[in-house]
């Protein structure tokens, strides 16, 4: 058995994933967490059999509801993790990757658990857009369940930024910056930094799943257009990666605002290979079996029609999400939080 102790610099990786921040909803990752997390790293590089001690089946990441019963008892995650690391290089990112994505899912189902239904200040007024249309107790059920759904929603957009270009910049062996701190001016009077999704040397990166005809406003449309311009100006070579290879003339005017200035692009197909060629052999993994298998799985899979779907409140406070013939339950929390209180963040809209 090899004996390997973390280096600080991994000491210090793993205790910011293990970090939360000052969330009230977010769940610190516990050291049975963190056990649990060096299994499934253990079984996804192949390394079971340099860790005979592990004999527990390691439960599937995607597959088991709810997440936050996915632990692994008996076993010191730092001994594991310090070994992990030194048999395969850039695993400590991935560790560090894999845990960022964990957090996420434990933090949404706190939100699912715990997130407040509206007050009828919050919605009644809303009402008037369609009384008559139904009896006022099935009109007023429609706004409070909408409204909730709307604020989960919400929630979940937040997270997702929060956590899809971070897990991409730090998979590829970059780092995403803030406009505070970025090298990316904009260009004009201002010379305010330019937020980028992920710099790694002189190049800047734009993620887009997908870029759809959809315009959001004009001036945010040609803030997009512009992104290229500013890195050349700012000495970085602009590199737009979009994972969805639809075609829209939006997508075309993107590209060609890349590649005019002499940017890179990567769309489709394209884009998931220059990112597997920069992440390498370990981290190439990851991003095959927890970002690109998961969204290619979703695309493939969307019905149409939709199938029916209904949202219940059931026995003990549990709300059962009915869709065609599947069913989710999700048992709320006794201690929710006060009805009406702002559970989102002010900039939630932008």
């Amino acid at each position: 058995m090899t004996n390997s102790v973390l280096s600080q610099a991994q000491k210090t990786l793993i205790e910011r994933a293990r970090n939360v921040g000052n969330s009230e909803m977010a769940v610190p990752l516990s050291p049975e967490v963190c056990a649990y997390l060096c299994g499934v790293i253990i079984n996804d590089l192949g390394l079971a059999s340099s860790f005979p001690e592990i004999t527990q089946v390691i439960p599937p990441f995607f597959e088991t509801w709810p997440v936050s019963t996915l632990a692994l008892g008996g076993l010191p995650f730092e001994d594991l993790a310090a070994r992990i690391f030194t048999l395969m290089p850039d695993s400590d990112t991935y560790f560090s990757c894999l845990a960022t994505l964990h957090k996420s899912r434990l933090k949404y189902e706190q939100i699912l658990q715990r997130q407040a239904f509206p007050t009828f200040d919050q919605v009644g007024p809303r009402g008037l857009l369609q009384f008559g249309s139904l009896p006022s107790p099935a009109l007023s059920g429609i706004l409070y369940w909408r409204k909730w759904l709307y604020d989960l929603d919400n929630r979940a957009a937040q997270e997702t930024g929060y956590l899809f270009e971070p897990i991409l910049a730090n998979a590829i062996g970059g780092t995403p910056v803030s406009a505070q701190r970025s090298p990316v001016k904009r260009q004009g009077n201002s010379g305010k930094g330019r937020q980028v999704d992920c710099v790694k040397q002189r190049l800047a990166y734009e993620f887009k799943l997908r870029v759809t005809i959809a315009a959001s406003g004009q001036g945010r449309w040609g803030e997009e257009l512009q992104f290229p311009v500013d890195c050349i100006e700012s000495g970085f070579t602009p590199v737009l990666v979009v994972l969805d290879p639809t075609p829209n003339p939006k997508l075309t005017e993107l590209v060609a605002a890349f590649e005019d200035v002499g940017g890179q692009t990567y769309v489709g197909d394209s884009a998931w290979q220059h990112l597997e060629d920069q992440a390498g052999p370990v981290m190439s993994v990851f991003l095959e079996r927890y970002v690109r298998q998961p969204l290619a799985e979703l695309i493939g899979a969307v019905p149409d029609p939709l199938p029916p779907m209904t949202v219940s409140m059931i026995a003990g406070g549990i709300v059962e999400f009915k869709i065609g013939n599947d069913t989710l339950q999700v048992e709320r929390a006794e201690e929710v939080f006060e009805a009406g209180q702002q559970q989102l963040p002010d900039d939630v809209s932008d």
